[in-house]
């Protein structure tokens, strides 16, 4: 009776796994669940296909080697700097907190590193991956995008088409800084960098929509301040 009843046990241990695994829809990161940065942010990662990816936007405010990312920067500094830099949306540290740090395309090519030991920007042929994997650019967006709507702090705008993050990515609508200095379209647009540039002045990026479950694939001025993922090495 007693070797039965541990059998049963462990056959319900196995079965509420597999229901958890399938519900969930995605796996951690093998061998690394949980990513820690400089400033002692911790994100959790995800294996998409055959790569790794944090799942939430990065929040460092220092390069992998200790150096400061410069910050508190004016619309006029803002636009006319050629140096790696962040800001958060608004100056609001709430808006730090739900969904990361806006950086400038400089910031994410500085030598001294932006993405943990380990990790790093993505390239566009990595994005590229990743879409694919998902299914193209005409549904990925809304399997990487969070299922969260507002009034659910950190959510999309209603409708948040498609949402339903089966990718386990968990986009966010982190919105943008603008070259000018100003922020634009919190809980509409989640917008991200890459690590290819196109020429002196452009590089790749990536961006979801609230109204549909698009990925788009664009190219943007170096001095935008877009949210950074990072991907396993």
């Amino acid at each position: 009776m007693k070797n039965s009843l541990v059998v049963l046990i462990g056959m319900l241990l196995v079965f509420s796994s597999c229901s958890k695994d399938v519900t969930d829809g995605f796996q951690p990161c093998p061998g690394m669940p949980f990513v820690v940065d400089i400033d002692s942010n911790e994100y959790s990662a995800v294996q998409i296909g055959t790569q790794c990816w944090i799942t939430s936007n990065l929040k460092v405010c220092r390069y992998r080697n200790g150096d400061s990312i410069l910050t508190q920067l004016s619309n006029e500094q803002w636009s006319s700097t050629k140096s790696g830099a962040f800001a958060i949306f608004s100056n609001d540290e709430k808006n730090d907190s739900l969904y990361g740090k806006l950086y400038n395309w400089y910031a994410v090519s500085d030598s001294r590193g932006l993405c943990p030991a380990g990790w790093h920007v993505p390239t566009d042929n990595e994005w590229s991956a990743l879409i694919t994997h998902l299914g193209g650019e005409s549904v990925a967006g809304g399997k990487m995008k969070s299922t969260d709507t507002q009034p659910l702090e950190g959510g999309w705008n209603s409708p948040n088409v498609g949402a339903t993050n089966t990718s386990g990515f968990t986009g966010l609508p982190g919105g943008y800084r603008v070259s000018g200095g100003q922020y634009y379209d919190l809980r509409d647009f989640g917008n991200w960098w890459s690590s290819t540039s196109e020429g002196s002045n452009f590089a790749q990026g990536r961006y979801l929509h609230d109204n549909n479950k698009n990925s788009y694939r664009g190219q943007f001025g170096q001095n935008l301040g877009f949210s950074v993922r990072c991907v396993r090495d």
